[in-house]
């Protein structure tokens, strides 16, 4: 019971609901991170399309290491929860924006020529290798984004590296099955950035709670029932819908068309 209690924190059933949530939402990091490496891919020539992705795939499990074993250390450094913050709300809002956009199969295309990455090396090293270049930057901010959802959850230190290596487990085994229900309950895409966008609010009022620590409000932020209510939230969205779509047919179920699934799926099959 005690190596329990090391692990999961005082309360074993919160910290089981935070290992629950960190399986949902380290895959669905996994699925955007597999989507946005099979999109930058797509200019190059078949044979160079599957090896630029097998860099990418081992840069994603590297980087994803690295920060396994430099959680410990990303996590005293306070500025970097509100910064990770305001980038989860950033992925957040930019979903949606790309959702309401009325050119949304364009916009979903990762445009390389706008990276100041791939413009600076392309002339250099060539087209592949700049690719390559670029997807390994993105893996390391997709990684970094594994640390920060797990620190939202909690600053419980041992469930900060369950999170970390359950996203390094999702790369390989658990996003594969996250695609497949997405593409089956299509609504989940949205409902899994909201959560994000929930986790980016939590993450950026640590600036508050930094700033003004003795403050009631950041006494509240802080608290084990806000943390406890986050985790529930989580878990609510993604069941309650998904329970009411098998029963009345609402949100409405239907095969995804959206060919960036299966990008996704094709790169986590290489993995």
């Amino acid at each position: 019971m005690d190596f329990l209690h090391t692990i999961l924190g005082e309360d074993i059933q919160s910290g089981l609901l935070i290992i629950l949530n960190l399986i949902v939402i380290e895959s669905l990091l996994s699925v955007d991170n597999a989507a946005v490496l099979a999109t930058m891919v797509m200019d190059l020539p078949k044979n160079q399309r599957d090896k630029a992705l097998k860099y990418g795939i081992i840069g994603a499990y590297v980087f994803r290491g690295i920060c396994l074993f430099l959680a410990a250390w990303l996590v005293k450094i306070w500025w970097l929860k509100p910064l990770g913050g305001l980038y989860l709300l950033y992925l957040a809002f930019d979903y949606f924006r790309k959702k309401n956009s009325k050119n949304k199969d364009e916009e979903e295309e990762v445009d390389k020529s706008k990276s100041w990455i791939y413009k600076s090396t392309v002339g250099l090293i060539g087209n592949f290798w700049a690719t390559v270049a670029l997807v390994e930057v993105m893996d390391l901010a997709f990684s970094i984004d594994n640390v920060f959802a797990a620190v939202a959850f909690t600053d419980h230190i041992w469930l900060i590296y369950i999170g970390v290596f359950i996203g390094i487990l999702a790369m390989r085994f658990v996003a594969q099955a996250f695609v497949k229900l997405m593409e089956k309950f299509t609504f989940l895409e949205t409902v899994a950035f909201i959560v994000i966008g929930v986790l980016g609010i939590k993450l950026t009022s640590s600036l508050f709670t930094h700033l003004n620590p003795e403050s009631p409000v950041s006494h509240a932020i802080e608290g084990e029932k806000t943390d406890l209510f986050v985790s529930v939230f989580t878990v609510a969205i993604f069941i309650l819908p998904v329970l009411s779509s098998l029963l009345f047919n609402f949100p409405k179920k239907h095969k995804s068309d959206i060919v960036i699934s299966q990008d996704a799926e094709d790169v986590l099959d290489k993995s």
